[in-house]
């Protein structure tokens, strides 16, 4: 998958390097079991650097910057490769200043969310991520259109032999990457995830969800934690936010200018290191062995099973769905690439 996912990249003109790094960064999201936002997505990277949407080679710059923070332009690179950077800088910025805040503008879809606070809990510090949608699929409490994205948020705490705890979330109900995949499967959706924008009723057909509007998580408290990262990620950046939003899936090359934010936080600048790894070992054993409620095996805490399936995964594979083995077989026949299927 990674050696697939390169390949293609590199037949779209990214260098090497690039190419290397954003196949990495997108197989993490199949590798954690984030599969709606993986390989599942490499045809949609392609065809938007084939319209002249994406660039493949972007130069990547620091607008400006201050010992605590930084706005970076991502001259309408792969997402992956801007906010890789972004969160490199805020990592950088977090040991000499104890916090480092960067967004970014004219960056476009980066995968999962939790990729990148977990680069900053992987050097023992504690890592914010959020993002304006691509595209607008909520409206705002009580609201009919949508001015929305599902605008993500992922945090990420660093612990010492417990697994980091990653909470990686979309502000809707079913992030529309779930909604995605229950298309590609021919699956009815659940009731509660979207709502038809004119009659108020559910919709459970995936193939009519442009006909509503998704719903947040908690109802109004939801909607206004997506318009706060959406301004936070957007507006601050001067990146899109509302009616300004791309969607990069329609007609054209207009760039999406979509923003991000990352926060990385020196764990050092509050507690010992080695106390906060011990202190959060001991509550996690603490919350995972508490008693649950009938009809719950186990307590689950965000980041466990990410920690397990990348190890299952790692070793034994990657389960892939048949019409998406075909969608990346066309891909593979398109661009004259070896196919997945035949590669050892």
């Amino acid at each position: 998958m990674l050696a697939f996912t390169r390949d293609a990249l590199l037949a779209h003109e990214l260098p090497a390097a690039d190419a290397e790094l954003a196949a990495k960064q997108m197989i993490e999201a199949d590798l954690t079991g984030f599969d709606a936002h993986g390989i599942m997505r490499l045809g949609n990277y392609c065809n938007w650097i084939k319209s002249g949407r994406v660039n493949p080679k972007p130069n990547i710059k620091v607008l400006q910057r201050s010992p605590a923070t930084a706005l970076v332009d991502g001259d309408d690179g792969i997402g992956h490769l801007v906010m890789t950077y972004a969160t490199n800088l805020a990592i950088e910025l977090a040991r000499s200043s104890g916090v480092g805040w960067v967004g970014a503008r004219n960056s476009n879809h980066a995968g999962a969310a939790g990729i990148y606070p977990a680069m900053a809990a992987a050097q023992g510090m504690v890592g914010i991520y959020a993002a304006v949608s691509t595209m607008n699929h909520m409206a705002l409490w009580g609201g009919a259109e949508a001015l929305l994205g599902t605008n993500p948020i992922a945090i990420a705490i660093p612990a010492g032999k417990e697994a980091p705890v990653v909470l990686d979330i979309a502000t809707s109900v079913s992030s529309f990457g779930t909604i995605r995949q229950h298309l590609a499967r021919d699956e009815p959706l659940q009731e509660g995830w979207v709502l038809h924008s004119k009659t108020g009723s559910p919709i459970t057909d995936p193939k009519k969800v442009d006909e509503g509007v998704l719903l947040p998580i908690g109802g109004h408290k939801g909607s206004g934690l997506a318009l706060m990262i959406g301004l936070l990620a957007g507006v601050l950046n001067g990146a899109a936010f509302g009616r300004d939003v791309v969607d990069p899936s329609a007609p054209g090359n207009t760039a999406t200018n979509t923003g991000q934010f990352v926060i990385a936080v020196d764990v050092s600048r509050f507690i010992a290191p080695d106390v906060f790894a011990a202190e959060m070992d001991r509550h996690l054993k603490d919350l995972a062995s508490s008693p649950t409620l009938p009809g719950f095996e186990s307590i689950r805490l965000p980041g466990a099973d990410r920690r397990k399936r990348r190890a299952d995964r790692s070793v034994n594979g990657v389960q892939l769905s048949a019409p998406l083995r075909k969608q990346l077989d066309d891909l593979a026949a398109r661009l004259k690439l070896q196919p997945l299927g035949e590669r050892s």
